[in-house]
């Protein structure tokens, strides 16, 4: 599976933005999928995942609420809506297929990684 992630820019302190995350060489609709995040200097971090039919989503503290998750098997591609976006959101996103239907934030349940998309949230 190739993924890649898209949809990030420069944006404002609480402007929304769509990432997008599209597979391609193989279908990941039996799969979870999750989306990351790193931070320069920080450690990758789990922002939440969605179950392989799109029937159960999970969510990090910090940024439930204001993120959601959300998948079209048919497009094989999986979406990251960011709203409210602060400027310690600026990090460069990842998405990552899961082994699993269902998935959380471990990263050893993670198969398949997308070069990631760089979003950068001015004050």
């Amino acid at each position: 599976v190739q993924l890649q992630a898209s949809g990030g820019g420069l944006v404002q302190a609480g402007d929304s933005l769509r990432l997008s995350c599209a597979a391609s060489r193989r279908t990941f609709s039996n799969n979870a999928v999750g989306w990351f995040r790193q931070a320069p200097g920080k450690e990758r971090e789990f922002l939440g995942s969605i179950s392989w039919n799109g029937g159960t989503t999970i969510y990090s503290d910090n940024v439930r609420g204001r993120f959601t998750i959300s998948r079209d098997n048919a497009k094989n591609t999986v979406y990251l809506q960011m709203n409210s976006l602060k400027p310690e959101d600026t990090a460069g996103y990842y998405c990552a297929v899961s082994r699993f239907s269902y998935s959380g934030r471990e990263l050893s349940n993670y198969q398949y990684w997308g070069q990631g998309t760089l979003v950068t949230v001015s004050s």
